[in-house]
């Protein structure tokens, strides 16, 4: 069935975890059934670094993936040949990263092109790219952008159509899942262990030493290729989540090369991977809070009020016990329950879906649960997956030095779930693949961009994921940020409000940096 842009591009662009990323990768809902169409049909050959891309028409991408195209809006599609390492590119030894463009009919006085990345790691940016071009009743980009720029989306090295990593099983998908988030008997926690053994060493057996090579610094100067491929002099940028340490990085290892970076969402490169996951368990727990007292002064919306969090927490023990059957006859454990909870949480106007989801459980209907898991999950009803977890844990883990040994984690879960009742231990557990994850790695960069522009880092109050704390930090370790505040709920800021949506598009468009401390209202 043809697909609309959801209403909330928030929901879009959510990517996960802090650092390198916790293995829980917390995407919003969205709309989308996960499914990766090929690109273009006659599809050219890729480009090589320092030359353009040769771009054919693929309007198919658009309807397959929302039914028809964007008034006004053509689509074209090329890819580019990078090397597997950049370190080594003698070998000869290449990646393929598939791009879209798009562009208006009604462009005009053209800057250049404007790279779009959704986060994840994992997100597609030719699917972001196609939503942004349905316009900002829809939730996409501002018509002055749109007119001024082409949108350029690229599956990173690694994801959706760009030589994609699969090695996790839909059953280990499933069993990930549904897996209890928070396993207190010895026996239980063995379990997931195993579980995370089982699938860390499958895609080492897969993937071998390619691992180490879907790495952020491989896929940031990926990026300066995809600068040459589109004809740009510089690159202008718009991350989000994940997306914020991928701009980062390109800013540290190319900022001669920058016009414009917005980095929105921010992730604190200079956190540790265990730091970074306690991080994101104190933003969960702080928007699951946010949650509950709406909840309470809306109880017309909320039928679980005015208790939610102990409506969820009593949720969670009964699935631990007895686990509802939804009709497709999966049982919604305590882990499919938990991924729902995290799912609503990347946007406000999922709380209310939560709340009506948690109390249908109570009279044994669990299809809204999984509505929103599966939207988090990128699982079909088919009972498939794409490869969204798949990258998701090849890239950080190749990024990721520091991943805790099983024991550490289990103390950790147990000091963590004090601290974050709900969130602590889940996120702690969450480290667990990184843990078994064969082969080298290759961690980022971290410090000043040097002779980079002004980049405007964007941050929200209320955001789950990436907490509002590590806009500052990113901004300073960049040492050209400035920081731009939404006083808001959920993942991620830009285009939600008019205050956001002026301040970024006077820097995109003339490099106007929003002025110092500037604060945007909710709505």
């Amino acid at each position: 069935m043809p697909r609309t842009p959801r209403l909330v591009l928030a929901a879009l662009v959510a990517a996960v975890v802090a650092t390198a990323g916790c293995t829980l990768p917390v995407f919003a809902p969205d709309d989308s059934d996960g499914a990766a169409p090929a690109v273009g049909g006659s599809k050219a050959p890729p480009a090589v670094p320092g030359t353009q891309a040769q771009w054919t028409a693929c309007p198919d991408v658009p309807r397959g993936l929302v039914g028809r195209a964007a008034s006004g809006m053509t689509y074209d599609c090329a890819s580019v040949a990078v090397p597997r390492n950049w370190a080594a590119p003698q070998t000869g030894e290449t990646y393929d990263v598939e791009m879209i463009r798009i562009r208006s009919a009604t462009q005009k006085d053209r800057i250049g092109s404007l790279l779009i990345n959704p986060g994840g790691p994992g997100g597609s940016g030719i699917d972001t790219a196609v939503y942004l071009s349905f316009g900002q009743a829809l939730g996409g980009l501002p018509t002055e952008v749109t007119d001024r720029f082409d949108i350029v989306g690229f599956d990173p090295r690694g994801v959706g159509r760009s030589d994609p990593v699969k090695c996790i099983s839909d059953k280990d998908q499933d069993a990930t899942f549904a897996a209890t988030p928070d396993p207190e008997s010895d026996a239980e926690f063995q379990e997931v262990v195993a579980l995370n053994k089982r699938v860390a060493e499958g895609c080492g057996r897969k993937y071998g030493a390619q691992l180490p090579l879907f790495s952020t610094e491989q896929a940031a100067r990926d990026m300066d290729a995809i600068r040459t491929a589109v004809g740009d002099q510089k690159t202008t940028y718009l991350g989000f989540s994940y997306g914020t340490l991928l701009g980062a990085t390109y800013a540290q290892l190319f900022p001669d090369k920058i016009r414009a970076l917005v980095l929105d969402g921010a992730i604190n490169p200079e956190q540790d991977f265990v730091a970074g996951s306690e991080s994101q368990a104190k933003g969960f727990e702080r928007a699951f809070t946010n949650f509950t007292t709406w909840c309470k002064a809306n109880a017309g919306k909320c039928p679980i009020a005015p208790d939610a969090r102990g409506a969820v927490t009593d949720a969670l023990a009964k699935a631990e016990a007895s686990p509802v059957e939804g009709s497709d006859g999966r049982e919604a454990t305590a882990g499919w329950i938990f991924v729902a909870v995290i799912s609503s949480l990347y946007t406000e106007s999922g709380w209310q879906q939560l709340a009506k989801a948690v109390d249908d459980l109570r009279t044994g209907d669990a299809d809204g649960i999984f509505e929103l898991a599966d939207q988090y999950a990128d699982r079909k009803p088919d009972g498939s997956y794409s490869n969204l977890f798949d990258a998701n844990l090849a890239v950080n883990c190749a990024d990721t030095t520091g991943a805790p040994s099983v024991e550490k984690v289990r103390q950790l879960q147990g000091e963590w779930r004090k601290k974050y009742p709900l969130f602590g231990a889940p996120l702690a557990m969450g480290m667990l693949p990184c843990t078994f994850w064969p082969g080298a790695r290759d961690p980022y960069p971290t410090g000043p961009a040097t002779g980079a522009p002004p980049i405007v880092v964007v941050g929200t109050t209320g955001d789950p994921a990436t907490p509002y704390e590590n806009t500052a930090e990113l901004a300073r370790m960049l040492g050209t940020g400035q920081v731009l505040t939404w006083e808001g709920e959920g993942h991620t800021a830009y285009p939600s409000t008019k205050c956001i949506v002026n301040a970024v598009d006077g820097y995109l468009l003339n490099l106007q940096v929003p002025k110092q401390g500037l604060r945007c209202p909710p709505q």
